[in-house]
């Protein structure tokens, strides 16, 4: 038995000298100790953590590497080890301050990086890598690793290491440099939490990333748990890669009676987080070749928006505004620090049976980063995020929702209309200024969201009334309808001539003359990577004689409202918005700089967006008031002439309710019909601004 032990021993020491061998004399190609020059670093900035790049070991001491994987408990406490040595050789002074370092491997081999699908049994023990999507985080506890204990009745203390559970001093004699034998029981003693040493600790949830799951499967995830210095530095929304030992611990406590069930974590040796760009393909130097082969077409605006759902007949206009959403403008932060979003925002609101929900899904596909979800959201955390508490363990969590989730992404929502009343209160800075914040049960965060948002909504209706306002048609706040860049809708009118085209292509496409239906497309995979590299390698800035155009454009615009009488036509917001869309579309060509036809194209779709949604249907003039407050200006001026006279009649009658008879006669007679008032009654009554007391009566709240 002591042979073995002594076996032991001279191995831990072999690895650990090995160990501190590499960490001194590796050399980089200039011939520079790697990292005995980080160890320095680290000790002049403070850090307990040293990096250590895996490729650097496995070149060094294969052997050093494959021990490490294959017993990781064992040997990362060794590399650990070996590093405060050096420390302590390099910096004395800072050995002697600091209790633990910890030797943390990066960029793991391939074998070892284990989809989350994938994780069995056979890698319980190992060192495994995992990538992924935080979803959840804990509030920072402390973790006891020494408690020192003191004896009530003799003041005896002892110091008892805390490495399986809580450890108590066991009863009976230990021997002490003062006594050679006390009697103890476990009852007498007490804990000192200020003499003991504590450790912080943080449980994280990583799920699948969304992209890599399997249609129709659940998203598998993995509880991960952090300590000292790798706390608190990932958010929820982050896309993490883990390195870690796969541990396993038992549900609940283990009875004869219940299968001896135990549920699978990572203890975290270091994270690498990802980029935040759109960039989540591989882009070979072929497909690179390819990319910028389709850059070079004439027509590669319109090849791309036929390539968008080639499935789905017509909707052009509607498809390049997706397009331009799908390459985004450019995000901007200005001296003052106030940021402004270059991702684009876009609602569809159409008649059932109009294909919305199939646009969105092929979007989630194409787009190299997105989510798939619905207004309701499908976790507790809805669009946005929410703190929850754990069903097992009653301990509260900040969760991500969908929109945090879809971070430097596309967040595709169906059924926007219906989100929950939560959501409606925080998507309003999601949208905007692109981040969530949140502040319950002791937790309070502000996440990133910057994601552009494609929506589809359904009319309140059933069917969209073109005699109403968008507001009127939809049930969401006009603050939320605001906040989109542009507004398409789709009407399901009967008209032959379309209806057959529809039908042709339809037919077609059934019977798997795809080819025949668009000779000419881009495949969805070439698509991705167009996308992917325009995101990332192209950063368009706007030519003179872009911004020229864009003014004149606002100036025309804003001039048609100068008459007291005509309504605002066009706002700041719609100027960011053009901006936004021309950058976009100078993405699509791979051009560096945005010209005059750019601008064009986001005039089209900005006068298309006026038109259709912005138009005044009494004066058919455009009014952008429609969008911003939900009525224009005709009719507001009306409202506010009803509310005067109601405010007048309540005077006359001293308080008490009007008859609605009397009312109907003396708004006539001022020139409001009888069909706007019964609206704007009906709309008072929603709102809360008046009630009816009694049948045919009315009064002010």
């Amino acid at each position: 038995m002591s042979e073995k032990l002594e076996e032991i021993t001279v191995e831990k020491e072999d690895f650990k000298e090995r160990f501190l061998d590499f960490l001194k004399k590796f050399k980089t190609p200039t011939d520079e100790y790697k990292y005995r020059n980080k160890v320095r670093e680290m000790c002049l900035e403070g850090e307990i953590s040293l990096h250590i790049d895996f490729n650097d070991l496995i070149e060094y001491d294969r052997e050093l590497a494959s021990k490490l994987v294959d017993n990781p408990e064992k040997y990362l406490e060794l590399a650990s080890q070996a590093l405060a040595d050096l420390v302590q050789i390099e910096n004395p002074r800072y050995f002697s301050k600091v209790k633990r370092f910890y030797a943390r491997m990066i960029n793991p081999p391939e074998d070892i990086i284990i989809p989350l699908r994938k994780l069995k049994a056979q890698y319980i023990g190992k060192l495994i890598a995992i990538e992924g999507i935080v979803t959840r985080i804990s509030p920072i506890k402390y973790l006891l690793k020494n408690a020192v204990f003191i004896d009530r009745t003799t003041g005896l203390i002892v110091k008892v290491p805390q490495d399986r559970g809580f450890v108590q001093p066991q009863e009976g004699s230990i021997e002490t440099s003062e006594t050679k034998s006390i009697g103890i029981r476990r009852r007498d003693y007490e804990l000192i939490p200020e003499e003991s040493d504590f450790i912080e600790w943080q449980k994280v949830v990583i799920q699948e990333r969304p992209e890599e799951l399997p249609p129709g499967q659940i998203p598998r995830s993995i509880e991960a748990v952090l300590v000292e210095d790798l706390v608190d530095i990932i958010r929820p929304g982050d896309r993490v890669k883990i390195l870690g030992i796969l541990k396993v611990r038992h549900e609940r406590t283990l009875r004869k009676d219940r299968p001896p069930l135990f549920s699978a974590y990572i203890d975290v040796n270091s994270i690498e987080v990802e980029g935040k760009e759109f960039f989540e393909v591989e882009l070979t130097p072929d497909d690179v070749k390819k990319i910028l082969q389709l850059a070079s077409r004439e027509d590669i605006e319109e090849l791309i928006v036929k390539s968008i759902a080639p499935s789905i007949y017509g909707y052009d206009i509607i498809k390049k505004g997706i397009a331009c959403l799908l390459f985004g403008g450019e995000p901007k932060v200005f001296p003052d620090g106030v940021r402004v979003r270059g991702d684009i925002n876009i609602l569809l609101v159409g008649d059932p049976g109009t294909a919305k929900s199939q646009l969105l899904r092929y979007i989630a596909s194409l787009a190299p980063r997105a989510i798939y979800t619905t207004g309701k959201g499908s976790t507790a955390a809805g669009l946005t995020a929410a703190v929850v508490r754990d069903k097992t363990t009653g301990e509260f969590y900040l969760e991500a929702g969908a929109l945090v989730l879809a971070d430097g992404g596309v967040a595709c929502i169906d059924e926007f209309d219906k989100m929950d009343p939560r959501d409606r209160v925080s998507i309003h800075e999601a949208m905007e200024q692109q981040t969530v914040s949140i502040a319950k049960a002791g937790i309070v965060a502000r996440l990133n969201a910057r994601a552009a948002i494609l929506a589809a909504a359904n009319p309140a209706y059933g069917r969209y009334l073109p005699n109403r306002t968008i507001a009127e048609n939809i049930d969401l706040p006009v603050t939320i309808l605001s906040r989109f860049d542009l507004i398409f809708v789709i009407t399901d009118v009967p008209e032959e001539e379309r209806d057959s085209r529809l039908a042709q292509h339809l037919v077609r496409m059934h019977s798997k003359a795809f080819e025949r239906v668009y000779p000419e497309y881009i495949p969805l995979d070439l698509l991705k990577k167009y996308i992917a590299y325009a995101k990332k390698y192209i950063h368009p800035k706007l030519s003179p004689e872009a911004e020229e155009r864009l003014v004149r454009f606002y100036v025309e615009m804003r001039k048609r409202g100068e008459d007291p009488n005509a309504p605002v036509t066009i706002t700041p917001r719609q100027l960011e918005a053009l901006i936004r869309l021309a950058e976009a579309n100078a993405k699509m060509k791979l051009s560096d700089t945005v010209t005059v036809k750019d601008v064009e194209v986001a005039i089209e779709l900005m006068m298309y967006y006026l038109k259709n949604v912005g138009m005044d249907m009494e004066t058919k003039r455009i009014d952008i008031d429609i969008v911003m407050t939900g009525k224009p200006k005709s009719q507001r001026e009306k409202f506010i002439r009803l509310m005067e006279l109601i405010r007048k009649l309540e005077e006359e009658n001293k308080g008490k309710p009007i008859k609605i008879d009397v009312l109907y006669e003396r708004a006539e007679k001022e020139g409001l019909d009888r069909v706007f008032i019964e609206k704007a009654l009906d709309h008072l009554k929603r709102e809360g601004e008046i009630y009816e007391p009694r049948s045919g009566y009315i009064k002010k709240t």
